[in-house]
């Protein structure tokens, strides 16, 4: 994953001072790129046995459908409020900086459905906790939380409880 990680940009004090933004919108644009880590994530998940893939608003959207097209599996979003047309459930978080909410369609998993939740990183782990808490709250498990990018310093695997994590790229 050494090419992967030459491809994200760092962009000082995005999106306030004192971040260090990672961008993977080189990654996105490369196509051998996103053919590798959709290729890891195969074949770090197909033992798990999954029977459905969920993905977060937004970047989680092209990952997860990627690998949900390459495990033949269904894709599920998980998106911001307001954004779901049909019946709905949510989850309120705390993020570093005030208050965030996910929503998923009740009908967007099945009870006792073996789910991978996707995303492009992993920081704090709130909005991956909150779209655990989703899967849960529609009777299913979470099999494993998949992230390009892990920003192991902000200790993002302590709210995931314990659940297989995979992170592709660390820093």
């Amino acid at each position: 994953m050494e090419s992967i990680r030459k491809l994200v940009r760092d962009i000082p004090d995005f999106p306030k001072k004192g971040i260090i933004f990672k961008d993977i919108t080189p990654v996105l644009g490369d196509p051998g790129a996103m053919a590798r880590i959709t290729g890891a994530f195969e074949h770090e998940l197909e033992h798990l046995k999954p029977t459905r893939v969920v993905g977060i608003e937004s970047r989680g959207f092209i990952f997860g459908a990627l690998v949900a097209q390459a495990l033949n599996l269904p894709f599920s979003p998980v998106r911001k409020p307001g954004k779901l047309p049909y019946e709905k459930i949510s989850v309120s978080y705390t993020l570093e900086y005030g208050q965030g909410t996910l929503e998923m369609h009740t009908d967007g998993l099945k009870r006792g459905d073996r789910v991978v939740v996707l995303d492009d990183l992993l920081a704090t782990g709130g909005t991956a906790a909150a779209a655990g808490q989703l899967v849960e709250k529609l009777g299913a498990t979470v099999a494993a939380f998949g992230f390009v990018i892990e920003l192991g310093f902000l200790k993002g695997r302590e709210l995931l409880g314990g659940r297989k994590i995979i992170s592709l790229v660390s820093y």
